[in-house]
């Protein structure tokens, strides 16, 4: 009989006592961590389904919590309040990737790229080429809580805000640091704010959240 299987004996009134199993050694797993060149790749050979969303964080491939109606509505909110009141000061970026590092190419709901004279022909814009990303969070706010104030910290993104359209508030995440960021600040309807790289641009909360 082989050490590692269980060894039945008979015990009094008959009864199996089955004795201890000799440990099995732990095997270590060796996770790959993909970067975002091997992530584009994919998508261009066709691996990443078309109308998939996901995204690169961490070196993982993550899946991104699908779009309902509220969601789609407060992004165009935002996106057209963005483009009105900005003109051309800045590239408002709707749904698309920023480059973070070798291994995080996440794809928030807004950003705000700083104009650049060669208009990002052949890459996407870089963390210090973000003046302020934002994300829509209905079902994924723990998520935008917890894992993209860590990502957008590290990378030193100065100004990430999370429509909470649950709470009905706005929050806004500045000074970051390695594990995420030092301040935030609540905003709802009534209360105006504004992007840290446009102090002069007032925005009503309830502009974005929109009306009950």
């Amino acid at each position: 009989m082989s050490p590692r299987q269980v060894q039945k004996t008979r015990g009094k009134r008959g009864l199996m006592i089955a004795e201890p199993v000799e440990q099995v050694e732990t095997v270590e797993v060796i996770r790959h961590r993909f970067t975002v060149a091997e992530f584009l790749r994919m998508a261009e050979v066709g691996l990443l389904a078309e109308d998939g969303r996901v995204e690169l964080l961490w070196g993982d491939i993550v899946k991104m919590s699908p779009i309902n109606v509220p969601h789609a509505l407060c992004v165009n909110r935002l996106t057209m309040l963005l483009a009105t009141k900005l003109a051309e000061r800045t590239i408002v970026s709707v749904q698309n990737p920023i480059q973070l590092d070798e291994y995080a190419l996440p794809q928030p709901d807004i950003a705000l790229w700083k104009p650049t004279p060669n208009e990002y022909r052949d890459r996407l814009a870089w963390p210090t080429e973000v003046l302020l990303v934002v994300e829509v969070a209905d079902s994924s706010i723990r998520h935008d809580r917890k894992a993209k104030t860590k990502l957008y910290g590290a990378a030193g993104i100065v100004d990430y805000w999370i429509v909470n359209l649950q709470a009905r508030q706005i929050e806004i995440y500045r000074e970051p640091r390695p594990n995420g960021y030092r301040t935030v600040t609540y905003y709802t309807p009534g209360e105006k704010l504004s992007p840290l790289a446009f102090p002069e641009i007032q925005i009503d909360a309830v502009e974005i959240l929109g009306a009950e």
